[in-house]
């Protein structure tokens, strides 16, 4: 059965991956994006679907918001944000207007129409992991940059309409994406940043020790992960987490990415203070609630990214 979706942040790296999952299930996606982190050239594809509108507006402005939502929406994924952990720290008004403000317009959207929301959180709100088994849902959180603050008050936000007004919430909290897509610049993810460096020729940079370890999830495996958990109706009021059960190292990962005569170096930490030195996801949750899994290893990630880019061009940010 063919469902009407809204996608905020339609045109961003995640964005455009759940949207090509929505669309090959056969859906209708009405995304908006202010393009200040997507582009055009993210959704070129997607735009040869008839299923398919993107409006061009920020999620700030409750108007652009109200106008892609009417009675025969279903759902709404929600991935608009601002996502750079340094501009937070540098610029915290601006994610707290987009991530919480921002938000709530959303959440006033989806209960005026009684629209389920599927709210995309970060794993970068927990604190330390403290066990072998990974971070769980019931992992304290501990937000270090306004980034992670802002995403975890939306979260909160989202949860109290789930209480208050009896919405249907699900907060996904993907652990560390990469794929097609993502920017290569300070803005993109590691993987992405350190196999374009690698394609061209140049020294993959380390920041600090490189001890820190992440839990590396491909994009497919992402977007089926958030638009399954969305419409799990036993989801519903649940936080949960996709990852792959196990990370490396940063160390590890340069090393792996890295083909002969590429350098490896180690540069000053930019925001060591908000740094989380180990990601790693205990999907066992989703893996039970969602009959989801990830499909796709690191080792294969990183080939299809690095085909990509080849074949694509890095977009530069």
């Amino acid at each position: 059965m063919t469902k009407e979706i809204v996608v905020t942040g339609a045109a961003g790296f995640i964005g455009r991956w759940v949207t090509n999952e929505l669309l090959a299930r056969g859906h209708r996606v009405y995304g908006l994006d202010d393009f200040s982190n997507g582009s055009y050239r993210n959704i070129k594809e997607l735009n040869e679907s008839e299923r398919f509108t993107i409006a061009e507006g920020d999620i700030c402005d409750e108007d652009a918001v109200d106008e892609l939502f009417n009675e025969g929406v279903d759902a709404c994924i929600h991935l608009a944000a601002e996502i750079d952990v340094q501009e937070s720290l540098e610029d915290p008004q601006s994610h707290f207007d987009s991530n919480v403000v921002g938000t709530q317009n959303v959440l006033e959207a989806c209960r005026r129409t009684d629209t389920r929301l599927g709210l995309v959180g970060t794993c970068m709100v927990y604190d330390m992991a403290g066990s072998e088994e990974g971070i769980s849902e019931e992992h304290p959180v501990k937000p270090a940059s306004p980034y992670a603050g802002s995403k975890l008050a939306a979260e909160n936000l989202a949860e109290s309409y789930y209480h208050g007004y009896d919405l249907p919430v699900v907060i996904l909290r993907p652990f560390n994406t990469y794929g097609p897509f993502q920017k290569t610049g300070m803005a993109g993810g590691v993987v992405s940043i350190f196999t374009n460096r690698d394609n061209q020729g140049e020294p993959l940079k380390i920041f600090g020790d490189g001890t820190q370890s992440r839990d590396l999830l491909y994009a497919t495996d992402c977007a089926r992960f958030i638009v399954e958990g969305t419409f799990c109706d036993e989801a519903v009021g649940e936080v949960l987490n996709a990852g792959t059960g196990s990370d490396i190292s940063i160390n590890e990962l340069a090393e792996l990415i890295s083909t002969d005569g590429t350098e490896i170096t180690h540069v000053e930490h930019h925001h060591p203070q908000s740094e989380v030195q180990t990601l790693r996801c205990d999907p066992s949750k989703a893996e039970a609630m969602l009959d989801w899994e990830p499909e796709v290893s690191l080792e294969e990630g990183v080939d299809r990214l690095r085909t990509w880019l080849r074949e694509e061009g890095a977009e530069q940010a």
